[in-house]
């Protein structure tokens, strides 16, 4: 008897656990990043996720994987240097102008259509740093788009994996 009163309880205790637990689903997209054909070391992009207030919320990748150079993405740099997230295995080789990456990243599907921006950032040795170098809403129709940058990105498309 003490044995069903057991399983009984674990059946409703589950229940109630998992009736307030919220699946967050996401999808993976393909991010091809094209530069722009300049002259200089090769560029470190990071890719992060705004709020709808404009803040950090997560990075997605970051394109250069020597650590030394981070704090010279410097509006990134003032949140990650803060949650110190582990990003290792988000991250990249750099990309030489004219080059083009393709990384995968995951984006949770409650973040489309719902204020949340995408922003690539990009920064090269000795020269400048673009802190929205591209920068556009996540929306149903940007996830499968082409996207112009103004700094060192000569344009970011993205396309559903």
């Amino acid at each position: 008897m003490k044995n069903i009163k057991l399983i009984f309880s674990i059946a409703i205790l589950s229940i109630a656990l998992f009736s307030f637990t919220t699946i967050n689903t996401s999808t993976k997209y393909k991010c091809m990043v094209q530069m722009t054909n300049y002259v200089g070391e090769g560029a470190y992009v990071v890719i992060s996720l705004i709020n709808p207030d404009g803040q950090y919320e997560k990075t997605l990748y970051v394109q250069g994987d020597d650590e030394e150079w981070y704090n010279d993405i410097t509006e990134w740099w003032k949140f990650q240097g803060k949650v110190r997230a582990d990003i290792d295995a988000l991250t990249g080789a750099t990309i030489s102008g004219g080059e083009r990456a393709i990384s995968v990243i995951q984006i949770e599907d409650s973040k489309i259509d719902a204020g949340y921006s995408i922003r690539f950032e990009s920064a090269v040795e000795d020269q400048e740093y673009y802190t929205k170098d591209v920068q556009f809403l996540l929306t149903s129709e940007s996830v499968k788009s082409k996207t112009e940058g103004s700094g060192f990105i000569r344009y970011v498309r993205l396309m559903p994996n």
